[in-house]
């Protein structure tokens, strides 16, 4: 069995181009051609913190896959990164272990990324500002990776913590973005036609009435049951919105709380791979909101782990 560290993995995935392979996943996924049981999850309070287990194999690959990551809020206290977490790889017809990625949840941040990349791409349109809730690892790659899709390099950016928020500007700054500090989630709306949510809010934060025509908002920051960061309404004015997972976002994430507020039906809902494949339609008018639910599939775990371990056997060769 080899086990395989973070330095090494991040070198491996500067090589890979990870937009179809993240993309093949999704497809699979609402083809019915992979199997995904419901996410295992631990929360804890003291200190808080969750850990997510995804798993899962696509039908007929070598490997099936078993995720664990983790986010302790105050890990940053003790010098220690949030995330942590590791990825296991076993052989699909013998269920022998084959190999262990210690990514400290590196693989979960980027393939999180990669689908925002992959919503951006499928549904913004022309992008003149973009606005970031949230400061952290996410907020960043999310960012980052739009660099890919899109020569827009206009932020704003709003959080809780000023100092953060300056942080955020130099950062970001010296990545060749011009980056300006928002003093509200209603400033930062009225000035970006993309918008992403980073956050881990369990409160809303962005409202109807303040979301201009034709923007499109990648919401990733809610990832369990508590949490939320769109609120009331928001669903109900889009005319289109996609959910990574129809059934996980049924129990978790904005769409879940859509629907208990009535604000849209599950029948309304579009899974992402059925558009990817051309078996839905996406963004039919430049004056439509669409809304991107992003609660983290096995299926971009799997994906990403397995192209990673195939990489790593390539170069020992």
């Amino acid at each position: 069995m080899y086990v395989i560290n973070k330095d090494s993995i991040l070198e491996i995935v500067k090589q890979l181009d990870l937009i179809p392979l993240i993309k093949e996943g999704f497809i699979a996924y609402s083809e019915g051609r992979s199997v995904v049981p419901p996410i295992g999850e631990l929360s804890f309070k003291n200190p808080p913190g969750d850990v997510h287990i995804k798993y899962g194999y696509i039908i007929g690959d070598s490997y099936y896959v078993i995720k664990i990551a983790s986010g302790f809020w105050e890990n940053e206290n003790l010098g220690i990164p949030n995330g942590q977490g590791m990825m296991l790889l076993f052989d699909q017809k013998t269920g022998q272990p084959k190999a262990i990625l210690l990514d400290n949840a590196s693989l979960t941040d980027i393939r999180t990324a990669v689908a925002g990349q992959i919503c951006a791409q499928q549904f913004s349109n022309d992008i003149k500002c973009i606005g970031v809730l949230g400061t952290g690892l996410q907020a960043r790659l999310q960012v980052e990776y739009l660099t890919h899709v899109t020569d827009c390099r206009n932020l704003i950016v709003w959080g809780r913590n000023r100092e953060k928020m300056k942080q955020y500007q130099k950062d970001m700054g010296h990545k060749g973005f011009k980056v300006n500090l928002a003093d509200s989630v209603r400033q930062l709306s009225k000035s970006s036609n993309l918008i992403i949510t980073a956050t881990g809010s369990s409160e809303p934060m962005l409202f109807p009435e303040d979301i201009m025509p034709g923007t499109h908002i990648t919401a990733m920051g809610s990832d369990t049951l508590m949490k939320r960061e769109l609120g009331p309404g928001v669903l109900k004015v889009s005319s289109l919105v996609i959910a990574d997972s129809i059934t996980q976002c049924q129990e978790r994430g904005e769409i879940s709380h859509g629907l208990k507020e009535g604000d849209l039906s599950k029948d309304s809902v579009v899974e992402l791979g059925d558009i990817l494949s051309g078996t839905r339609a996406g963004r039919t008018s430049q004056k439509d909101i669409t809304v991107a639910d992003l609660t983290g599939v096995a299926v971009q775990d799997i994906q990403i782990a397995i192209a990673v371990f195939k990489s790593y056997l390539e170069n020992q060769k």
